[in-house]
């Protein structure tokens, strides 16, 4: 199986995939210094200031500490995946996509496992090596946990661009997508560190309902049950 790297999180985890990757490496985008005013389109309403901006960021993230949604995945070889999130804070989630994805992402507040249905395989990752851990924090401070790069805003979205530096394999960008009306996480673009492209969009997004606990415990025993 050759791999390539994708992004769950959010809080997008490494994933396996099958199939040679045809993703084209994303250019970095343009930095703006912090210090100006958010860019405006032509169409674009007053934008917010930056710190403000970060503020409510972080309000959306610790008013709840679930969530249920439906994703849609564009994966680094341009594949559209769907499924569905499960969130529960601080570190546990689950990807679960549907078919014919094979793939299910499970963790569990220190792991991460990157299951494949088909090939029968999982792989173990730390928590801690994955790309947007912070989102799964009990209580997130962008301006503590991470390197903010940009801020900036359109008609529709105000986009907060971060770096990690600390994931596996070097430093991974992403760029995260709020509704400017509600401001609540619409999306999320994750640039790994060979350069290549996941994006994440959420629908349906359910921040009252508590997930089962049963889905984010990684299986150890009769890992694969039989097909009896």
């Amino acid at each position: 199986m050759k791999r390539s790297t994708a992004f769950f999180c959010g809080l997008l985890i490494l994933v396996t995939l099958n199939g040679e990757s045809k993703a084209q490496k994303s250019p970095s985008p343009e930095k703006n210094p912090l210090s100006k005013p958010l860019n405006d389109s032509k169409a674009s309403t007053e934008a917010l200031d930056p710190q403000v901006a970060i503020q409510m960021a972080d309000d959306y993230f610790n008013s709840s500490h679930v969530m249920t949604a439906d994703f849609v995945q564009i994966g680094v070889d341009g594949r559209r995946s769907e499924g569905k999130l499960y969130v529960s804070k601080p570190g546990r989630m689950r990807f679960e996509y549907a078919q014919p994805a094979t793939i299910e992402i499970i963790a569990d507040g220190t792991s991460v496992a990157i299951r494949d249905r088909k090939l029968q395989t999982q792989e173990i990752y730390f928590l801690s090596q994955t790309p947007l851990k912070f989102l799964l924090k009990d209580e997130l401070n962008l301006n503590r946990d991470v390197t903010i790069t940009d801020i900036t805003a359109d008609q529709y979205y105000t986009i907060i661009s971060i770096e990690d530096g600390t994931t596996f394999g070097g430093t991974s960008k992403i760029r995260l997508h709020f509704d400017n009306k509600t401001f609540s996480l619409t999306q999320w673009e994750v640039t790994d560190p060979q350069g290549y492209h996941t994006l994440v969009s959420l629908h349906n997004i359910d921040l009252k309902s508590t997930p089962d606990h049963s889905l984010f415990r990684i299986p150890t025993d009769n890992i694969w049950p039989s097909p009896n």
